[in-house]
């Protein structure tokens, strides 16, 4: 399972609404308005993403 970065859902590749390659990464969406979103400004959605794993302290 892959986790749609706009929504938060987790989505089954194979049933993925939508798909977007950015920076060399394969990113799927439950929905074409969540893969549009994406396509509108994926830096937002990766930078968040990223940042949500950082900063943690085990």
């Amino acid at each position: 399972m892959h986790k749609d970065l706009v929504c938060g859902m987790d989505v089954d590749p194979e049933t993925a609404a939508g798909k977007s390659e950015f920076q060399g990464e394969t990113y799927y969406f439950c929905s074409q308005g969540c893969k549009k979103a994406f396509d509108k400004e994926p830096e937002k959605y990766v930078k968040q993403s990223k940042d949500s794993h950082s900063g943690h302290h085990h």
